[in-house]
């Protein structure tokens, strides 16, 4: 089964509130940790990843905080996703590196290439954009990618 861990859902969701902030606003972890609903020091460890990779930006000092990195309309779901949980592989069969010996021979093998492109390409098509204008029309915490 593949399932976004926990990680995963934290991650999407603190973007996601940073999505929705002004353009170039700083915004406190805290304030980040309670408006996404997310563990603030689980959230800390994500953000500080994500701005060794362009995701976000971090500032220290009075008036730091977190901000997006780039536009939310230049930032995929499928950036993020694999950011925290890795390259999208529904079976280890996909994975290369000698990991199945069954490949040449596997009628399912296909099966799973086609799964992995569909899903990437779902994640690839999704901006955090998009995901922040679709949960903006609440005023509760963000509880998840769907809601």
């Amino acid at each position: 089964m593949m399932e976004l861990t926990r990680k995963g859902e934290y991650a999407i969701r603190g973007v996601i509130y940073l999505a929705q902030q002004q353009p170039g606003k700083m915004v406190l972890i805290s304030e980040i940790a309670e408006g996404a609903d997310v563990p603030q020091m689980f959230l800390a460890k994500i953000l500080q990843s994500f701005a060794k990779l362009g995701i976000v930006r971090s500032y220290r000092g009075t008036g730091g905080g977190f901000t997006l990195g780039r536009p939310a309309s230049d930032i995929t779901l499928r950036e993020v996703v694999e950011a925290v949980e890795g390259p999208i592989v529904p079976n280890r069969c996909l994975m290369g590196n000698g990991s199945c010996d069954r490949i040449g021979g596997c009628g399912v093998h296909p099966v799973w290439q086609r799964v992995q492109e569909q899903v990437v390409h779902i994640l690839e098509s999704v901006t955090l954009e998009e995901l922040a204008e679709k949960n903006s029309n609440t005023k509760e915490p963000i509880r998840g990618i769907g809601s």
